[in-house]
């Protein structure tokens, strides 16, 4: 029986609860689940933005999590070469990337080299990018005060 290693990325900034359902679900299959946390360089780089809590930080808290055995920064520029540096055999990903051109492209490379990717049903109602709109929504009126 060969043992599941799996691996599930993210920028994992702004915790909240997709994330722990994404490490929940993926915890429940495999035998050993890596997270790794993209580095602030390739999320200023791939999403034009910082994160708002830094790698070191973000790695602490994501470590933290019972279901997750090893957490890493994400530095390497593709997810196959994250694969080559840690030899998982299983890759989840939400599944707002099934069936688009990125997801296509992911599942291609990782079959070639004997990876199963795996989706879990993504956390509509929260998302770091939500909230960090309701943070700056919030935080508006205070800066047109100071402006004043």
């Amino acid at each position: 029986m060969t043992i599941r290693i799996g691996y599930a990325a993210g920028a994992f900034d702004l915790f909240h609860v997709g994330h722990l359902n994404l490490l929940r679900h993926a915890r429940n299959h495999c035998d050993f689940l890596i997270a790794g946390v993209v580095s602030d360089e390739l999320l200023e780089r791939n999403k034009g933005r910082r994160p708002v809590i830094p790698l070191i930080e973000r790695i602490e808290i994501v470590q933290s999590v019972r279901f997750v055995d090893r957490a890493v920064a994400e530095t390497a520029p593709t997810k196959l070469d994250m694969w080559t540096q840690l030899g998982f055999n299983v890759f989840f990903k939400g599944d707002d990337w099934k069936g688009t051109p990125q997801g296509l492209l992911l599942e291609e490379a990782f079959a070639r080299v004997g990876v199963d990717v795996v989706y879990f049903p993504y956390t509509v109602h929260t998302s770091s990018t939500f909230l960090r709109r309701t943070l700056e929504l919030l935080d508006a009126p205070a800066a047109r005060e100071t402006a004043l």
